[in-house]
């Protein structure tokens, strides 16, 4: 994997930079080119050594959705109260923490009064302001409804903070539990077996295979603790290498739709994303081809995110929306059923957005069904570890006391 430097024109003929990872420099065109921009250059990035703190070059570059979704919110106010654009975002820059936020801001206000719009200015800035988010400000800007648009931005973004907040809280509390059961068996084997292996040794009692079985991974954790350490950094530094490729992004996002309960639950996700986001483009006056491109980048999920990109082909070879998603294979019959009568009676965007509050709510149950499924069997989890080592240790005890009896 390397990083590679880009420069391309997007759709508006604004001239975009910035960085992608991948394998090859073919890899990343066609990333760019799904995005809609045009390449213009492609080059590998030279790696350069950077300690932070030291070289001060280690200062956060990411917007965070909360941070976009506030800054949506008191624009739109300032706008909707006859405030210039360029005053407002001038105003908004002064008062972001995020400092990287504000010399966007400050970018983007100086091409403003430059005498650019607001959208192809944002689209200078790709890492903030997405395809969706400046599509959506340009067909605001051409319907005069800016602040409106900018209002539904922010709910759009606020709806996509509560769905990553509903899978975080899902996923957390598994891998916690599971991580903490690991950590107290790996400290219980490498400082308190010890102890009692050179007691059974002083007595000379005989252990039963349990109690050997967890005296030889002491012994093993103790001599090789070091390796195992760096073979589980490694194996994770594998997993993340191949996750940001291709053809890794897709073969395991493909395998966690399959996952027993996690795999409902995302698809689930998946869906609302999905819909959410279609909505709220068409709403915004967004044309559906344009709509289905946007919406493909949103999903979450590779599967999903190809299945929605592959029916714009179907879209425009004048195939109705909801068939194109029905030979995906990958969305519900329900949600085809109520594409195709929102396509029927004229009404696709209502439609979509029902669709998403519906998923919305089931997110909700499967994420509350999920984590009271997973709290008793981590519980298990958890007390099987510690408690399979504890009373290994405590077999051979019972010998000792029958022998001395």
């Amino acid at each position: 994997m390397a990083v590679f430097r880009f420069k391309g024109r997007n759709k508006a003929g604004d001239v975009v930079e910035g960085e992608k990872v991948g394998r090859t420099a073919q890899e990343i065109a066609l990333s760019l080119e799904r995005d809609q921009i045009r390449v213009l250059s492609i080059e590998k990035k030279k790696i350069a050594v950077r300690i932070p703190f030291i070289s001060g070059k280690g200062r956060r570059k990411k917007v965070s959705l909360k941070e976009l979704s506030v800054f949506n919110r008191q624009l739109s106010v300032m706008f909707n109260a006859g405030l210039p654009i360029t005053q407002g975002l001038g105003i908004l820059a002064a008062q972001q923490k995020n400092k990287y936020f504000e010399e966007v801001l400050q970018e983007v206000r100086r091409d403003v009064e430059a005498g650019s719009n607001l959208s192809n200015a944002l689209r200078k800035y790709p890492d903030v302001f997405n395809n969706l988010y400046t599509s959506m400000i340009q067909a605001g800007e051409a319907s005069g409804n800016l602040d409106t648009i900018l209002m539904r931005l922010s709910e759009y973004i606020e709806n996509m903070q509560k769905i990553v907040r509903k899978v975080k809280s899902a996923m957390t509390y598994p891998v916690v539990v599971i991580v903490l059961a690991v950590l107290i068996t790996a400290l219980i084997l490498w400082k308190v077996v010890p102890i009692f292996e050179d007691m059974f040794s002083q007595l000379g009692a005989a252990l039963p295979m349990p109690t050997q079985i967890v005296m030889a991974a002491s012994d093993f954790l103790q001599s090789y603790v070091l390796l195992i350490i760096i073979i589980i950094a490694g194996l994770f530094f594998v997993f993340k290498s191949y996750y940001r490729t291709y053809k890794g992004k897709r073969v395991i996002d493909r395998l966690k739709l399959k996952v027993i309960v996690f795999g409902d639950l995302l698809l689930k996700v998946g869906v609302a994303r999905v819909t959410r986001t279609m909505a709220t483009l068409l709403d915004s006056g967004v044309e559906i081809i344009e709509a289905i491109t946007i919406t493909s980048k949103t999903a979450g999920n590779a599967t999903i995110e190809d299945a929605v990109f592959k029916s714009r082909a179907s879209v425009q070879e004048g195939k109705p929306l909801y068939s194109s998603w029905e030979e995906t294979g990958i969305f519900p019959y329900m949600v085809t059923q109520m594409v195709s009568v929102g396509e029927q009676t004229g009404a696709l965007s209502s439609m979509l957005g029902k669709i998403a509050d519906f998923y919305d709510e089931e997110v909700d149950a499967a994420v509350a069904a999920l984590i009271s499924i997973m709290e008793p069997i981590m519980i298990l989890i958890l007390g099987g570890l510690v408690g399979s080592v504890v009373i290994a240790m405590y077999l051979p005890m019972f010998s000792i006391i029958g022998q001395v009896g």
